[in-house]
């Protein structure tokens, strides 16, 4: 049975202000994406191939100090587009099991799929700093990631879904020095938040 995923039409990101790479703008982004008369579930296999939606990807940034958590996209995850790329994001899809509301659903699809994905054994904070969007890439044009930044008082997480491979915490010099490594919107996350801000923290 093919899973149904949340999308938004991408009509409104048009609407809204069009944007490539990274947006801080929260507030005039977030609210009407996840405004409840826009969003509906639609089958994966569609969305992933229908630019004329986008599906909105909790995407969760893990960092201790000086040092963020990385990992292999594995060939067991379902994103075949982006196998073998590192990545610093964890997350995925909103599902319709997440729920019918807007915000409810995607904050439960949100603690879901941080659950499957990471054991997090270590307290931290977190906000969202951004969204991110590259209609470059055919990955891109049909998601449009939340960036959700996470400091943890100690490295201490555990992978624990097997598409998450080679995981560990990276001094972020380092990852910086092979952001080409990287999948794009990891490599995004690098240069505006890790890299630019890192002085600022």
């Amino acid at each position: 049975m093919d899973e149904e995923v949340l999308v938004f039409p991408s009509r409104l990101l048009e609407e809204t202000g069009p944007f490539e790479g990274i947006s801080t703008e929260i507030d005039k982004y977030l609210p009407t994406f996840l405004h409840p008369e826009h969003l509906r579930y639609i089958p994966r296999s569609l969305a992933e191939e229908d630019p004329s939606h986008k599906q909105l990807i909790p995407y969760v940034v893990l960092r201790c100090g000086d040092e963020v958590f990385c990992y292999t996209r594995g060939r067991k995850g379902g994103e075949q587009r982006l196998h073998d790329r590192w990545s610093l994001g964890v997350g995925g899809h909103i599902c319709r099991e997440d729920g019918d509301e807007g915000q409810i659903a995607y904050e439960a699809g949100f603690a879901r799929e941080l659950a499957e994905e990471v054991e997090i054994r270590s307290a931290y904070r977190q906000q969202i700093v951004g969204l991110v969007h590259d209609p470059s890439t055919p990955v891109g044009q049909v998601h449009v990631g939340v960036i959700h930044l996470f400091d943890l008082d100690r490295p201490e997480v555990i992978g624990i879904d097997p598409a998450l491979a080679n995981g560990s915490f990276r001094p972020i010099g380092e990852v910086a020095s092979e952001r080409d490594r990287f999948e794009t919107w990891s490599a995004l996350t690098i240069d505006h938040f890790l890299v630019a801000q890192g002085s600022t923290r």
